[in-house]
C-alpha cells in the first residue's frame, strides 16, 4: 500500500504543476481562439473554471478570470489592428477576409444599425452573444473606429465574457464531485448556450 501511495504521488501531477502548465495553456488557446474564431474559447474557460473550483490552491478562480480576460482582450485587439491594416491596404489582407467571411450580410447590417444607435454598449454585449463578436468587430472596422476606441469598449466586454463562462464552469463543477464530470457538464452547457441563438433565428425564419 505504501508503495502504491508513493507511486501515485510521484506519477500524478501536483496542483502547482497543473497550474504552471494550465494557465499558460489557457492563455495561448484563448488568444489563438480570438485570432482564429474556430476554437471554442468559452468551453475552454468553463473547463478551466471547473478544475480551479475543485482545487485547494487559493485564487485559482481569480487567476482563470485574469488569464482568460487578458488573452481575449489581447487577441481581439490584435485581430482588430490586423483588420484595420487590411482596410487601409489596397489588396486587403487574409485577416480582413477571415473576418468578413464570418460576418453574414444580415448579421452585419444588424450590427451596423445597433452600433450606430448604441455605440460601445453593443460592443460590450457582442461578446456575450454567441457568434456576435465578429459582425460587431467588422461593423467597428467599417465605421473606422480607431484601435483605442475599440479597446476601451472591448475591455469590459472581455471581462463580462470571462465572468459569464466562468460562472457556467462553476455551476457545472458544483454539481459533480469529480472534476472531469464537471468539465463534461460545463462543455454541454456551453454548447447549449451557443446553440440557442441559432435555433431562435431558425424558428423566426420559419414563422415569417
Amino acid at each position: 500500500m505504501n508503495w502504491l501511495a508513493v507511486t501515485a504521488t510521484t506519477t500524478l501531477p501536483t496542483q502547482s504543476t497543473q497550474q504552471a502548465l494550465g494557465y499558460p495553456s489557457l492563455f495561448l488557446l484563448v488568444l489563438f481562439g480570438a485570432l482564429v474564431p474556430i476554437v471554442p474559447t468559452g468551453a475552454l474557460v468553463s473547463s478551466a473554471a471547473v478544475v480551479a473550483f475543485h482545487q485547494t490552491a487559493p485564487f485559482s478562480l481569480a487567476l482563470v478570470f485574469v488569464t482568460a480576460s487578458l488573452a481575449a482582450f489581447l487577441g481581439d485587439a490584435t485581430l482588430y489592428w490586423l483588420g484595420r491594416r487590411g482596410m487601409k491596404s489596397k489588396n486587403g489582407s487574409r485577416w480582413l477576409e477571415a473576418i468578413r467571411s464570418r460576418a453574414p450580410e444580415d448579421r452585419l447590417e444588424q450590427a451596423q444599425e445597433k452600433l450606430a444607435e448604441h455605440g460601445v454598449a453593443v460592443l460590450v454585449l457582442s461578446r456575450l452573444v454567441p457568434a456576435g463578436r465578429i459582425p460587431v468587430m467588422l461593423a467597428c472596422l467599417m465605421a473606422k473606429w480607431p484601435l483605442r476606441r475599440f479597446a476601451r469598449g472591448n475591455l469590459p466586454a472581455c471581462l463580462a465574457w470571462a465572468v459569464t463562462y466562468q460562472v457556467i464552469g462553476i455551476l457545472g463543477g458544483s454539481l459533480f464531485p469529480e472534476p472531469w464530470e464537471g468539465v463534461v457538464a460545463a462543455i454541454a452547457l456551453t454548447v447549449l448556450v451557443g446553440a440557442v441563438p441559432g435555433v431562435v433565428r431558425r424558428v423566426r425564419g420559419v414563422s415569417r
